[in-house]
């Protein structure tokens, strides 16, 4: 492993970012640690006994149309599982005759139909033939699910709760054409409100920073496809292991890419999930470029420093920080490639940093409006956004 260059301060205390060890990939059905934002409960009965976020889910708003899906920050189709696992969902609820209700998070089903759901849902993965099978249904029933519950209730842009919208203070900003961003997102946190992640999609846009589902076919190839006919040299990972060899962004990206060279597209993964389940996630990564390369993904170190959001959300080491802070990361250790230093990165660095301080404040403010430490437990300690 190449040694690392000395820490300067970047990020909001304007610190760059992110590194971290291998974790054990939790049980899909183990029950998420993560506590979120807003406890009212989403139900699909009539809208005159309901809170004023909570909407009926009839058969025809229980399809996911393109617009809609697209509209929470994706570029790919609907996911035909998602689709089926929605369908199933209404079935059951004709089936039981209850109603589809959701709590907490609002991704989260609750009531009688969750007990009746949740015996289906574990017979239907026990009988899933392999590990492939049982990773996408778990990935569909996961996103099917927050899709429903956070339907009225989520801005789909910023992922927090209507009346905390933060999208009118977020200033847009474009990437470098020859940079593309793919976030590689676990499920359970796909729609999380403290999630930073989607701050690059708000920032840059979707063609520039690309959302990519863990578990979900569709995500996974398209994304495959981009990073196919890039070729492996370039394309990096942002997640080496103490097993892996990492090259340092000088080293690694400023010596494989020609800036002069209109082609010559670099694509950085950034893994967005909780530290226990990235190291599955990771492992999925290399699986896969094995089979495209006949080789590992290439795998960057940065500086190490600390996130804005460790206040809010600690992280399970100093040298570990949020998915946005390792994007602010990355762009100014670019900035200092002498071949790279004429395009910009840092203001565009900049730019995520000021969006990142805007989420900080919009969920800093919500807890403070429900009466709720603005400070989390060291038991939350395992995520990363």
């Amino acid at each position: 492993m190449l040694p690392s260059t000395p820490t300067r301060p970047l990020l909001g205390s304007k610190t760059p970012l992110f590194l971290h060890p291998q974790q054990t990939f939790c049980n899909f059905f183990n029950k998420n640690p993560n506590s979120q934002m807003g406890t009212k409960p989403f139900s699909s009965k009539s809208p005159s006994s309901l809170p004023a976020e909570a909407h009926r889910t009839t058969d025809a708003e229980a399809a996911i149309s393109l617009q809609e899906w697209q509209g929470w920050g994706t570029i790919s189709p609907v996911p035909s599982m998602v689709k089926q696992v929605i369908q199933d969902l209404k079935l059951l609820e004709k089936d039981i005759d209850s109603e589809m209700t959701f709590d907490g998070n609002h991704g989260k089903l609750s009531g009688d139909f969750k007990v009746h759901e949740d015996k289906k849902h574990r017979a239907k993965y026990a009988s899933l033939g392999n590990s492939e099978e049982k990773l996408q249904f778990f990935s569909a029933r996961q996103i099917a699910c927050r899709l429903l519950g956070s339907r009225g209730y989520l801005c789909q842009k910023c992922w927090l709760p209507l009346e905390d919208c933060m999208c009118s203070k977020v200033t847009t900003c474009s990437l470098w054409h020859k940079l593309r961003i793919w976030l590689y997102m676990h499920p359970k946190d796909f729609l999380r409100q403290n999630n930073t992640g989607k701050l690059l999609w708000q920032v840059y846009g979707v063609q520039a920073a690309s959302l990519c589902l863990f578990g979900i076919v569709e995500h996974e190839e398209m994304m495959w496809n981009e990073l196919n006919h890039a070729g492996r040299n370039k394309v990096w990972c942002l997640y080496p292991n103490k097993n892996a060899v990492t090259e340092s962004v000088k080293d690694g990206v400023g010596s494989a890419v020609d800036p002069a060279n209109e082609d010559g597209i670099m694509h950085f993964i950034l893994i967005d999930g909780t530290w226990s389940n990235s190291n599955a996630m990771f492992r999925r990564l290399q699986d896969r470029a094995k089979l495209v390369w006949g080789q590992e993904l290439r795998c960057i170190s940065l500086n190490t420093g600390v996130s804005l959001m460790h206040k809010l959300r600690p992280q399970p080491s100093w040298d570990r920080t949020c998915t946005a802070a390792a994007a602010i990361g990355l762009l100014y250790e670019l900035q200092l490639v002498p071949e790279f230093r004429s395009f910009g990165l840092e203001k565009q660095a900049e730019a995520v940093e000021t969006a990142l301080e805007v989420l900080l404040k919009a969920l800093t403010a919500r807890r403070l409006r429900m009466g709720r430490s603005i400070s989390r437990r060291e038991r939350h300690n395992r995520d990363i956004c």
